[in-house]
């Protein structure tokens, strides 16, 4: 018998068709995606088990650190159109009111600075 991923605190309420849609995105990531998880990846960060493409709350989260409650979310250039940009805020407003924490990058900052990157996500962490 497997674990009830519905009910579990680390899926929030996730429907199967949201991890179907997770796995797929996990064989397509971005250059900043697969940059940041070779950082991420195996506890490398401070220790911190990191999760890619992660179901949660009804939405797929990039990448997610349940210990923390972080998730980080990589941006391209498509959410700088205006109703993407709503539609981040909104399911940030949501992510933000089941108790986690939403931190955003562009794929620039990511392949420019992946080192800024990780200090940022480091004070996240700690604060």
């Amino acid at each position: 018998m497997g674990i009830n991923k519905k009910d579990n605190p680390l899926f929030l309420g996730s429907s199967r068709k949201l991890f179907a849609n997770a796995r797929e995105l996990r064989k397509s990531m971005t250059d900043a995606e697969v940059l940041l998880w070779e950082r991420l990846r195996n506890n490398k960060l401070m220790g911190h088990k990191f999760r890619r493409q992660h179901p949660i709350a009804g939405f797929i989260a990039d990448f997610y650190c349940h210990e923390a409650k972080l998730i980080i979310e990589l941006d391209s250039s498509i959410h700088q159109l205006s109703d993407h940009q709503e539609y981040d805020e909104g399911r940030t407003i949501e992510l933000e009111e089941s108790g986690l924490k939403v931190v955003r990058f562009t794929n620039a900052e990511v392949l420019n600075n992946i080192q800024e990157v990780l200090d940022q996500i480091i004070k996240y962490i700690q604060s």
